[in-house]
């Protein structure tokens, strides 16, 4: 009989078992994998799969690029944080909400919970943990995002978020997207409620650190509120500690990822409802929110509000956040100020081999809408790539926003000029 050569992929021990075509393993029609002169049934295989794969996950743990004495954003045994204030929150946005944005964020609220660029746990099991881990102190607030579906590998990644230090643990089942799709995580994962409570529960059992879910109001042909409220009921029942409530649907199929942040219509009332429903659990609402002034309106309603492309795109509407939400001062008032401020961060980055536009590309939109707005872009876009790249090219992209405002500043002292002089 015609045996067939398979290889059984080290991937498989940590997920659904997948085969790829290379030898040394053959699978004959009689369900034995021949190896050698050895023959095993497939549930010994399996049973060997697993213990090997819980013996990873556990080793993962110890693994060398774990922190040893605490990541770049602190020290390891330092007293608990206070509670997260989640009145206000930045989304999670891929390529966009990295560590460089973050600590450019910074600069406009001290108070605003940030999370970050979802990484899958697949990422965090074979992958750099530290490459995707590690952060700057300065970024606090902070929350790992992560996208996954196995309850031992979610479990696995709320442990090192909490070695990491991270503030919370955040589960993305709001992501539409096809690549996200085919790992079965993100918002398909609003058709399994059973499998995410399971993954919730998995790390409230394994790590201190507060669990959230970030979530659509349903996908595809789901309809009404009851999909939402048992869906929120069984992540609740497994003890998230919060959830973040895009108030839109996600069409899996025949929208892009762009178009289901704008097509599927916002239904605020239906999250209001969740509080109404589950008043001990915090309710985050996000979408289409433009400026913390509209969000204010949300907060008699939930929890708290999520800010995402409006905050990367004119990022200035943070400068509003310390003081109309938090109640405190806002740590800056000049956004050339904001600039000024990164110089140090940007010092230590560039002595690390980081290229200038790979933090200036996250301050485009900062004086959008004033004089001298689309040179300082355009200066930016032409010289920051380049290798001698460093802080005289952000004064010489600043100059045409100085520039601007003498101008305004002599216009205005010649129009106040005139009318003296009519008066």
């Amino acid at each position: 009989m015609r045996r067939t050569k398979y290889h059984i992929n080290k991937s498989a021990l940590f997920s659904p078992i997948q085969i790829a075509w290379t030898p040394p393993i053959h699978l004959t029609p009689g369900l034995l994998i021949n190896c050698g002169f050895c023959g095993f049934s497939v549930s010994k295989v399996l049973n060997l799969f697993t213990s090997t794969r819980h013996q990873y996950l556990s080793d993962k743990l110890q693994a060398p690029n774990t922190p040893p004495s605490g990541p770049t954003g602190g020290e390891a045994g330092r007293a608990p944080a206070a509670p997260l204030d989640r009145r206000f929150c930045a989304a999670p946005m891929m390529d966009w909400s990295d560590r460089h944005c973050r600590v450019f964020w910074r600069q406009l609220t001290k108070r605003a919970v940030f999370y970050t660029e979802m990484v899958t746990t697949g990422a965090l099991l074979h992958g750099d943990v530290r490459r995707h881990l590690d952060y700057s102190e300065e970024e606090h607030p902070l929350a790992l995002q992560v996208g996954g579906n196995e309850p031992d590998a979610l479990a696995t990644a709320a442990k090192l978020a909490e070695q990491w230090q991270y503030r919370e643990i955040n589960l993305n089942c709001g992501c539409p997207s096809d690549r996200v799709q085919n790992g079965f995580f993100g918002a398909c994962l609003m058709t399994r409620p059973g499998m995410v409570a399971d993954g919730v529960k998995a790390m409230k059992d394994a790590t201190a650190l507060p669990v959230t879910v970030k979530h659509r109001i349903g996908v595809d042909d789901q309809e009404g509120y009851g999909p939402l409220r048992d869906f929120v009921g069984a992540v609740a029942d497994a003890g998230s500690d919060a959830v973040i409530v895009h108030a839109r649907k996600a069409w899996l199929k025949g929208l892009s990822p762009k178009e289901n942040r704008e097509i599927p219509p916002l239904n605020y009332p239906m999250v209001y409802r969740l509080k109404n429903d589950f008043p001990e659990l915090e309710v985050i609402i996000n979408g289409g929110i433009e400026d913390v002034r509209a969000g204010l309106n949300h907060l008699s309603h939930v929890d708290g509000i999520m800010l995402g492309r409006s905050a990367y795109h004119t990022p200035w509407v943070l400068a509003d956040v310390d003081q109309q939400i938090y109640g405190g001062a806002s740590p800056v008032t000049d956004r050339l100020d904001a600039i000024r401020g990164l110089y140090d961060y940007i010092e230590k980055e560039l002595t690390a081999g980081t290229r200038l536009h790979h933090i200036t590309r996250h301050t485009l939109g900062l004086f959008n809408g004033l004089g001298g707005a689309k040179q300082f872009r355009r200066h930016l876009s032409q010289h920051a790539h380049r290798d001698d790249a460093g802080i005289e090219t952000l004064e010489n992209a600043l100059s045409f926003i100085e520039a601007a405002r003498e101008r305004a500043a002599q216009r205005r002292a010649e129009t106040e000029s005139l009318g003296q002089l009519s008066a």
